[in-house]
Formats: structure tokens, sequence, C-alpha cells
């Protein structure tokens, strides 16, 4: 069993690129490997700005050979009439390899065909690892790459360097865009340039660390950022405990752009404290990767970290290059900040007009005027006044909520709109549900974001969602496949989450008629009712898509269930996700599968009468005195106690004893089957049982539409 070691030296490489590196790289090795009957102990994979590097050990010395069968042409296509071998049965045994004499014939279902066993694999892995090498990295793919020198149609992310290639002590020979694999690998720029000559790949990570001076995993890379900061931060005596404010996605891309990570801590002139902390915070984060500190009570502090990618012999004058720079930035910020708070609010208001915010959709001061509108009449539609939504306040938020897209702020640091509208709302003395409506408005963001906390906000983002997504609707602008350039996706996903999160009693349509209702006349691609249905489906889908999600590993058949459920309807969105886990938790039972045969039953008896019988309506109102047998006056008896502690549970939304109901109605809904004809001569009796049954199924779709369940 051997080491292999494969380093690819690039120019430096953008650090949102390194995750996918790694994982494209393990993931071909191990598939690569398998393929080839390549037995391997571990395959690790790491990636700094200047390398990606696969490790592997215990690999073996040759593939595991085995043996194939192939299958050539049929026996009468093989042979001649006399006995001999065709050209054909000739020319499969010169393919295969083997003399005819070795080939044999294959009975099969389908015939009688020549064939032959081969013996594959066995092949030495030194012999192999050169076009699994190269075939792996011509296949890495990139969110951009590019051409370099004589690259010859190759493309990768940065131009190529080098390429270390060792299994044990033995060179790995292969050649690609004009660089030949080699036993040399390449240090820290300063601190250990290199070349660096390999005798063995077991040297590798021992010789990049002592004479390279290069972390090569990213974990350790991060640990010591975190250790080295947490500690500097620790030794801050003039502040009270004083803490980083560490940030993941930061914290990974740091340590994706440093080979050689050396933590240092700044400080800037306390005064620039009176900017807000998120203000503060962005331009160090965005436009320095640094972070910020802070204090045991979450006060911000006048001090930064940052991560150098070097260890300098004079780190007080790194200290002063990196707080220079950073005094520019905020500097910058407390003009924005101060320039904003002079400027009056209508003045905002009045720019909008000529802002865009959809050629056809006009401006986004239009857009204010709509959500005004629609956030009333949101609030309205739920009751929201009796919970302490003030209707003047939740219109003053539509109509201030894209005010600050035309700050001077939010124009140098546009991810933080409507976090900025929140704070210059408050600053100017609106209301504190109108400013955290601001603040919150285009929550969540993401998957991993989080709702709106407040009323105010969750009904402002739900009426800027539905806006766009009426608008883009009518223009005809349906995400198709991938492409969604106006993340219309998300919008949906926005609206169910909130949706959920309150438990909002709004049908999705309703909102959706009234936002294109507040578009009012104007020239659309889709006509209102054409556009409304498309936008149906879509969050149809969408809704199904979470739901399944949520259900995922959690029951069997979770499509089936949500489809089942969705068809019942999903008017309040929280109480369609309670009853389909009740249903999800319901089709656990043993009987699952014999009860839902028994419901379909009936309800396909009501939609084949109805097909055959144009005419025919049903309600419900079944006469208990056409029962002529037993079974349907039981059903009919048993529907009747039934139904008021449905109606009764249905109001408690207790899904659980609703379907347990059901268990109730199962025996005699079988010897109502068993015992009565449905369709009978007599019209009468026919049409009063079809009653019986529609009331029956009406009472069970309220729950789902058993249908839909494919058992």
């Amino acid at each position: 069993m051997s080491h292999f070691i494969l380093e690819i030296g690039t120019e430096e490489l953008p650090a949102r690129f390194l995750s996918n590196i790694q994982k494209d790289l393990k993931e071909a090795f191990e598939k690569a490997l398998k393929e080839q009957g390549v037995d391997f102990k571990e395959i690790n994979v790491a990636a700094t700005p200047r390398r990606a590097a696969v490790l592997i050990d215990g690999l073996a010395d040759t593939a595991k050979s085995f043996e194939e069968l192939v299958s050539g042409p049929p026996k009468k296509i093989a042979f001649m009439e006399n006995g001999e071998p065709s050209k054909a049965g000739l020319g499969f045994a010169k393919t295969q390899g083997v003399e005819f004499k070795d080939t044999f014939l294959l009975e099969t279902e389908k015939g009688t065909y020549l064939a032959v066993k081969k013996q594959m694999g066995g092949g030495k892995t030194l012999e192999l690892l050169p076009n699994i090498c190269l075939s792996i990295i011509q296949a890495l793919s990139f969110p951009k790459s590019m051409h370099w020198g004589d690259s010859e149609g190759f493309t990768f992310a940065r131009p190529l360097r080098w390429i270390l290639a060792l299994y044990e002590d033995k060179l790995v020979e292969f050649k690609i865009a004009g660089v030949s694999s080699g036993r040399q690998t390449f240090g820290h720029r300063i601190h250990g340039a290199g070349p660096f000559e390999l005798r063995n790949a077991s040297e590798y990570l021992n010789i990049l660390k002592e004479k390279a001076k290069v972390v090569l995993f990213p974990e350790e890379r991060l640990k010591i950022i975190k250790d080295k900061a947490n500690e500097l931060a620790k030794n801050l005596t003039e502040f009270n405990g004083a803490k980083i404010i560490w940030k993941e996605s930061l914290l990974n891309e740091v340590c994706g752009l440093v080979e050689h990570p050396v933590p240092i801590i700044g400080f800037f002139d306390p005064s620039f404290l009176e900017v807000p902390r998120e203000v503060l915070l962005t331009s160090m984060e965005s436009h320095q990767k640094s972070f910020g500190l802070e204090d045991n009570c979450g006060n911000l502090l006048p001090a930064f970290l940052t991560v150098a990618n070097i260890s300098s012999k004079d780190e007080a004058l790194v200290r002063k290059g990196w707080e220079r720079v950073l005094r520019a930035r905020l500097e910058d910020a407390r003009f924005f900040w101060k320039t904003d708070l002079k400027t009056p609010v209508e003045t905002w208001l009045d720019k909008l007009d000529h802002v865009i915010f959809l050629a056809p959709l006009g401006s986004m001061g239009d857009k204010t005027r709509r959500l005004e509108k629609l956030c009333v009449f949101i609030a309205k539609e739920l009751g929201l006044e009796q919970k302490g939504v003030k209707l003047p306040e939740i219109e003053r938020a539509g109509r201030l909520s894209k005010a600050d897209l035309v700050s001077e702020m939010v124009k140098e640091f546009d991810t933080l709109q409507g976090v900025m509208g929140g704070i210059y709302a408050t600053k100017r003395n609106e209301s504190e549900l109108v400013a955290q409506a601001l603040k919150e408005q285009y929550l969540p963001a993401g998957v991993d974001s989080p709702v709106p906390s407040s009323l105010g906000g969750a009904i402002l983002s739900l009426a800027d969602k539905a806006d766009t997504l009426v608008g883009c609707f009518g223009l005809g602008m349906i995400p198709t496949g991938t492409a969604d350039p106006y993340a219309l996706r998300r919008a949906v996903l926005g609206i169910i989450r909130i949706f959920k999160e309150y438990a909002f009693d709004l049908t999705p349509n309703l909102l959706f008629k009234k936002a294109f209702e507040l578009y009012g006349e104007r020239k659309w691609k889709l006509s209102e009712s054409e556009a409304l249905a498309k936008l149906d489906d879509f969050f149809a889908l969408r809704l199904k898509n979470y739901f399944c999600s949520s259900l995922s590993g959690l029951v069997a058949n979770e499509t089936l269930l949500v489809e089942a459920s969705l068809a019942a309807g999903y008017e309040n969105i929280a109480l369609t996700e309670k009853r389909l886990h009740a249903l999800g938790e319901f089709s656990k039972n043993a009987d699952f599968a014999t009860a839902v045969l028994t419901f379909k039953r009936a309800a396909n008896i009501i939609r084949k009468q109805g097909q055959e019988d144009k005419t025919l309506k049903l309600d419900g109102q079944y006469n208990t005195k056409l029962f002529s047998e037993q079974a349907e006056k039981d059903l009919g008896t048993a529907l009747e106690n039934i139904t008021p502690r449905f109606d009764k549970l249905w109001k408690e939304q207790n899904f659980s004893a609703l379907f347990a109901l059901l268990f109730e109605l199962k025996p005699k809904v079988e010897t109502f089957f068993d015992q009565v004809m449905v369709i009978s001569d007599d019209k009468e009796i026919r049409y009063n049982r079809l009653q019986l049954l529609f009331a029956l199924v009406s009472l069970l779709s309220r729950l789902a539409d058993f249908n839909a369940l494919q058992i």
C-alpha cells in the first residue's frame, strides 16, 4: 500500500473557488479509482490560494482483476452455413483481442450469441495514474475559467504554474497546458519560495510545513486564525472583555486568501463609533476583509481584526498601514451618514420617481405607492389592527420602503438597503413599527435567512414580494430551468415561510389578485386571469417542494402525501403544514393502505357517475327514510355522529385526532360496499346513496384528496 500526491500549482485562486475544487477533486478521484479497481485507504484534499493538493494513503500497487463477459453477434451471423466462422465472428474475436477458439456460444432469453470471457483490470497503479490525473484536471470546472499562453484550448480558474505528481518515490508522468508533472513544489512567496525537490510522496506535508511555510489544510488555517485572534482580543485589557465578531462566511473567505495566516488587531478613532454599528461592520468586512470587535455588553469597540499572509519583522508598521486604509473607508462612511441625515425624506421620495423598478412596471416611486395600499389591505384582511398594527403606520412603511435606495450610504453599501431605511426612520422619529418594517422588508433573503421578527416587517415583506411576482408574471417573465433573474423562486419561498411562521389566514391567491389590481390599467403580456393562474401553479409547485423537503426522511411516499394535502386546499399554509404532518403520521399506521383504498372507492364512484351523467348534482343532502339496507343506515348514522366531532376537532386544529376518526368510519364504509349496491335500478335510491357517498367524500376531502394517494 503506497502514498500518492498530486499538487496543482496555480496563480492565486479566488477564495470562493477553493471549497468546490476540493469537493470536485475528492469525488473525481474516488470515482476514478473505484472504476479502475484500485483500492485505497483514504483520500484527503486541500487547497490554498496557490495550490490544490490530493493526498491518497494506502493506495494499492495494482488494480483488482476481474472476469468480464462480452457478448457479440448472434450465432446465425457469427457462423456461416457450413459451420465455419463468418467475417463478423472473426471480427468480434479480433476486436476483443482473443483467438476465435477462445469464444463460445452463450444462451440468453433473446437467443444464442457468440461471447468471450476476458480478464480485466490487474494493471499497475503507476501506469493508470497519468490518465486518471490528466482526465480529472481537464474535467474540473469553475464559475469563470481562462485561457493563457499556449494552453491549447485548455481552461482553468487561473494559469497553471507547476504540477507535482509522485507515487511513492516514482514520478507520475503527464503533461497539460504546457506544464509537465515533476517532483518540485513551491512555497510561500516570502517565507519559503522554493522550489523544493521531493524524493518521495511521504515528504510532502513536512516540506510544505517546515520549508515552504504553507498551512495546507483550511481547517488548520481556520483554527490558527480563530485561536490567535481570540488570544489577541483577550489580551486587550483596556477594553471590557473584548471579543471578535466572527462572521462565518467572511472567515471562510479570509481563510481562502492566505497560506500563512497571521492575525493582527488594529485600532481606529473612537469618534467613528457615532456611525451606526451596521455601517462600520460592513465597511470593515466588505472592503477590508476584517472583523469588528465588541465588549461584553455587545458595544462595538474602536478596534478590528485583520489576517495578514505574512509574518512581518515590523508588525506595527503593517498594522499602521491597515489602520490608514480603514480610516479612509470610515471617513467616507461618516460623510455619507451625516449627508443622509441632512437630507429630508421627501427629497428621497421625489427621487424614487426617477429610479426604474422594471421598465414596463414604472418607477420605484410607483412601487412604493402600490405597497402602501397593499400593506393596508393585508393588515385589514388579517385583522391585525387588533394586534397593535396601526393602519397609518403600516401605510407609511410601504411608502418609505424604498427611500433609502437613493441615500448616499446605500449607494456605497448596497447590502445595507432596508437596514439603513430602518436606522434613518428611527433618527427621523418615525414609529417603531415603521422603522422595524423597513429594516426587515427583504427578509427572508434565502433558505437560511430569518423571517421578519415583527408584524410590520412581515406585512411589508409579503407586499413587496407579491408586487414583484405579479408584475413579472404579468409581463411573462416566468422562471424557466435554472434562469431566475428576478429571484422569483426566492420570493415565493419567503412568502411561504412568513405565512407559516405567523399562521396568517390569508389565501395567497387573494394576495396576488389584490397586488395585480393595484397596478391599474397597463399593457400586459398576459391577461390578469392567465398571469394569476400561472402564478398560482408556480406557487403551488414551490409549496410542494418546500413541504416535500420538510417530510423528507420522515415518511415514505412524501411526494404523494404532499400532493394529497395540497389538493385539499392551502388557504392557510400553517394549518396545511399541520394537516400534512398529521397525514404523515396517519400513513405510518398498518391499516393506512386499506383505509385509503376504501375511501378512494367512494370518491371514484362519485367521479365516474359525474362523468356519465353531466346533469348529476350532488350536495351531500341524503334522505334517511330511503335507506333500505342496514349497512347504509349504519353508515348514515356514523356520519351523523362523527360530523359534529369532526367540526369541533377541525376548529381546534387537532388534525391527528381527525385522521383517527377515519378508522371509526372505515369498517362502516367497507360493510356498505360489501352489502349495498350503490348503482341501484331505482333512480331515487341510487341518487340517495350517491348523496350519502358525496357527504362522506366531502368530509374526507377537507383532510386530503385520497385519490392522489396511489396505494
